[in-house]
């Protein structure tokens, strides 16, 4: 059997960032071509980013993604890789009209491409388009309708993106039909937790499908409230794996692969589900017998409460580092929240770019002050402590306030400040609201809810709790400091807005809310499902009438890492002005 040592690049992509994009395939292509591949391949759209969202629709970036690719080709054979055959997706627009789609011709298209002697040898786009979750692929793209398939060392190649494996028929029955003997899918599929074990089960169904080798490339990295966390898969055509990539780490994952060889009388026109076979051969002699270096590998696995730490620290990290900010600024309470988004930072970007200010007032316990200290000293971030009593006396003595109105001014002081050192020091402000008060309304607009970017917004309060212990215990595992005091992960959750107050006084306990909202937002299950899963119906109706009075404050609370299969924003839209109630 023909032998065929295939490069995944597992890599990052900058939205936009075209230029920089195109060297960082030139630099993974020439580490691939270094150890001796005969095969690269490069993640869903990453000469322009993923997802581009309505740059899509702007000509000049389309345009302006066409020519990158075109110079990218050019570029690779200067560089003497012209006989490399290079997969690499990127932003297209279709060259016929699309009547059934009522789109004109000239519609953009997520497309890929195989670049090959200075070349771009195939073109084509993506079959299935997603238009659920986070995706809303339908709004910018038209599908493609061919089977690509390119024959490299005498071997049959065939070609798919993201979505095409996803969804049943298309380019997987496409490939059987094809005769290839390895199907290469390119993606860009956004993290949420448990997702590498469905992923795996699709790859092995899809390559017993496609009844051949399957090589599933994922991107790492975040963009926006999106983390990709690689776990790039080959396996064989029984579904058993023969090499399985790290967790959020950018790399090159080569393996050495005895595959079929290519057909004398390959099948030819339109095939499962009118896809038409675009067949490009561009070398038919197979490469000559060699002992294989890299037969695969199985990278070892993340445990759950790890796996999403470092999602959280991915997405945070490529947040700043993208949007070109260099510190970040975090009002420190004591509180678990806070300190777990400092921990979360500090691993992030380094404690020396972190900055903590604890604004204690009159109601502030001396254990919180305290904790706020310690975390600074475990951690090592700068800390500063400015008493916003006489702001609040001010406000006090001018307006009068009481009850809630005085509790939240307290936040807003906070918040304002937090703000005026932003601006006045450069550093971007991380907002540390958790799911469980974004989505119940806990939270101060314009107070604890100010900031650029919100590391814990889709992470439920129980879950902070835990991974402020993973963390602490992976810190000890290593012999360090652990980051988080315990004080802040043991004592009663609170605002400490005024004397004695806990959130138990306006919530319940965290699992039974984190329990309910998890079936409500998560899985959008109405009143009567939640009840009669055991919940107080009570209790029920007050918490989804929480959360859905709670929209116009989600609305205006900053972006987030997503890690759920529903975060707020752009998985979960509701309308703000909304009179639908659930009834029992």
């Amino acid at each position: 059997m023909p032998q065929l040592r295939l490069a995944l690049n597992q890599i990052d992509s900058h939205v936009g960032n075209i230029a920089a994009n195109a060297d960082s395939v030139v630099h993974w292509t020439r580490h691939s071509a270094e150890q001796g591949a005969h095969l690269v391949a490069f993640p869903e759209m990453v000469l322009t980013g993923y997802p581009v969202e309505d740059l899509a629709l702007r000509g000049s970036f389309v345009d302006a993604s066409r020519a990158a690719l075109s110079a990218l080709a050019e570029r690779l054979a200067a560089e003497g890789f012209g006989e490399l055959p290079v997969i690499v997706g990127y932003l297209d627009r279709t060259e016929k009209a699309v009547p059934r789609f009522g789109r004109p011709a000239g519609s953009p298209e997520n497309a890929a491409a195989v670049l090959y002697g200075g070349k771009v040898a195939l073109r084509f786009a993506k079959h299935h388009l997603p238009n659920y979750g986070v995706f809303d692929e339908f709004r910018y793209f038209v599908p493609g309708d061919t089977q690509p398939v390119i024959r490299v060392r005498g071997v049959d190649v065939a070609l798919a993106i993201c979505e095409d494996l996803w969804q049943d028929g298309g380019r997987v029955p496409a490939t059987r039909s094809a005769g290839a003997g390895l199907l290469v899918s390119v993606n860009a599929s956004p993290y949420e937790r448990n997702k590498d074990d469905l992923r795996l089960e699709l790859v092995r169904k899809r390559a017993q499908e496609a009844g051949c080798t399957l090589a599933y490339l994922a991107m790492i990295g975040g963009q926006d409230e999106l983390v990709f966390d690689g776990d790039s898969i080959v396996v064989d055509k029984d579904g058993e794996v023969i090499a399985r990539a790290p967790q959020f780490s950018e790399g090159c994952v080569l393996v050495d692969l005895d595959l079929p060889a290519a057909s004398a009388t390959p099948a030819e026109g339109v095939v499962d589900d009118g896809m038409r076979i675009d067949r490009v051969i561009l070398s038919e002699e197979p490469v000559e017998p060699y002992e294989p270096v890299v037969p695969g590998g199985y990278a070892e696995r993340l445990d759950d409460d790890e796996e999403i730490y470092d999602a959280l620290v991915v997405g945070l990290r490529a947040y700043v580092k993208k949007n070109g900010f260099r510190s970040v600024l975090i009002g420190l309470s004591g509180g678990i929240d806070s300190a777990l988004v400092a921990a979360i930072a500090c691993d992030a970007i380094g404690a020396q770019n972190v900055y903590g200010i604890s604004m204690p007032s009159k109601y502030s316990s001396d254990h919180s002050k305290g904790d706020a200290a310690g975390l600074a000293e475990r951690t090592g971030l700068h800390l500063r402590t400015v008493s916003i009593e006489p702001m609040f006396d001010a406000y006090m003595n001018s307006l009068g306030l009481t009850g809630l109105a005085e509790e939240n001014l307290q936040s807003r002081l906070r918040g304002t400040m937090l703000m005026a050192v932003s601006n006045q020091e450069g550093h971007i402000v991380l907002a540390p609201g958790n799911k469980s008060e974004l989505a119940v309304g806990y939270s101060t607009l314009y107070g604890d809810s100010v900031g650029a970017y919100g590391p814990i917004k889709d992470v439920y309060k129980t879950d902070v709790f835990r991974l402020a212990r993973y963390r602490n215990r992976a810190a000890e595992e290593r012999g360090e400091t652990p980051p988080i005091p315990l004080a802040s992960i043991e004592k009663p959750p609170s605002a400490e807005l005024r004397p004695g107050q806990v959130d138990t006084d306006s919530l319940p306990d965290y699992p039974v809310l984190d329990a309910i909202l998890e079936l409500y937002v998560d899985r959008d299950q109405g009143l009567e499902a939640i009840v009669a899963a055991g919940y107080d119906a009570g209790l029920v109706a007050k918490i989804l009438r929480m959360v859905d009075t709670a929209e116009y404050k989600r609305r205006q609370y900053p972006p987030g890492t997503k890690i759920s299969a529903k975060g707020f924003g752009k998985d979960r839209r509701l309308p703000i002005t909304n009179g639908w109630r659930e009834q029992a």
